[in-house]
């Protein structure tokens, strides 16, 4: 009896090992040079989407914000599909800024890890690899 128990135990872990061999692993995140951000006015209830290049900032209202990486999934994978790094700073009356957000955001579920500001909401929209909006080497 424990001899057939033990082949049972081996041929479902053979089983479940083929299985596993057959799944395919995730795709690679593919790297784009731009990210497509959309940010909310809060007091006027305006909504404007811009693309950032990677490492470049942007003034939305009173914040700067710095994209430091864009990655894109494939539309089967299971993972967040599209996600930023990004920096962003509240500028102050008097030019200081202040770190108000650090860390990544997922266009999939942007309320996961928002900017918390009582003025401004930003979230991702897409990465993508060109935009029509010159590069800051071209300006």
């Amino acid at each position: 009896m424990p001899l057939r128990f033990l082949l049972r135990i081996l041929a479902a872990l053979a089983f479940a090992g083929l299985a596993l061999a057959a799944v395919p692993a995730n795709a690679q995140p593919v790297a784009h040079p731009v990210a497509t951000l959309a940010g909310l006015d809060k007091i006027t209830g305006r909504i404007t989407r811009f693309d950032v290049y990677i490492d470049e900032t942007v003034l939305f209202g009173a914040l700067e914000i710095t994209p430091r990486a864009c990655y894109d999934r494939p539309s089967n994978d299971t993972l967040q599909r599209t996600s930023v790094f990004l920096e962003v700073d509240q500028r102050s009356l008097d030019g200081t800024a202040k770190r108000i957000f650090t860390g990544w955001m997922f266009a999939d579920s942007p309320a996961l890890s928002a900017v918390d500001h009582p003025v401004y909401d930003v979230w991702l929209i897409e990465c993508k690899n060109s935009t029509n909006v010159p590069s800051p080497t071209q300006r």
